[in-house]
């Protein structure tokens, strides 16, 4: 029998890149958690309280250590079950993960949301973020994955990201000449892994029981 005060505490944003690549490494890890959806123009004191940088994801333990960084919960969930294998990756995988998090995201902020900035021209950062969508389509022609014939972190930790700069633009996207990055985008979001990851929720509201976030 389940007990709740047992379960870690999942505060996160369905439509988060960072949210959703920790949710598929809980899923995956068969880690249960107590979910709590945030809106992040309302976001609960109880989630400040526990991390004062106030972003998602965080990740709370039975014990109060508190997690809020998505690749720290990957690889805390990863840790204690790890069926798929996604932390059997190389330095090399680790170094794509970081590209994508620095480089391609400065030049995705700018082109999705160009007025939060100055002098930014989206196009430009467009371009820029194309190129690292060029080698990620190298990487994928060679044996469908970012590091192999199976998916591991590298993958889910990128993909919610390229997810993102698609549908900025979807009709721009679909005409690049990078059919390995598109079926692999396309066949990540059809997976019954990510269709469980973004099952929509209320937003929750303090004193509320939290569902149960698991696999089916």
């Amino acid at each position: 029998m389940t007990v709740l005060a047992d379960l870690p505490v999942l505060y996160s944003f369905r439509r988060c890149p960072y949210a959703m690549r920790a949710r598929m490494a809980l899923l995956v890890s068969e880690t249960i958690v107590r979910l709590r959806e945030v809106v992040l123009r309302d976001k609960p004191d109880e989630m400040i309280a526990a991390s004062p940088k106030a972003t998602v994801p965080v990740l709370v333990l039975p014990d109060g250590e508190v997690i809020d960084e998505s690749l720290a919960i990957m690889r805390w969930a990863l840790g204690h079950n790890d069926p798929q294998h996604w932390l059997q990756g190389s330095d090399a995988e680790a170094a794509l993960i970081a590209e994508a998090d620095g480089p391609f995201k400065h030049h995705l902020d700018r082109y999705k949301y160009p007025v939060r900035y100055d002098n930014v021209d989206p196009l430009e950062h467009r371009a820029g973020g194309l190129a690292f969508l060029e080698k990620l389509d190298s990487l994928l022609q060679k044996s469908g994955q970012l590091a192999g014939e199976r998916p591991t972190l590298a993958d889910h930790a990128i993909f919610p990201f390229v997810r993102q700069f698609a549908n900025n633009d979807r009709d721009w996207f679909d005409s690049l000449p990078l059919p390995a990055l598109q079926k692999w985008l396309a066949d990540h979001l059809a997976s019954p892994l990510f269709a469980t990851t973004m099952q929509k929720y209320p937003q929750w509201q303090s004193g509320e029981e939290e569902p149960l976030f698991r696999l089916p």
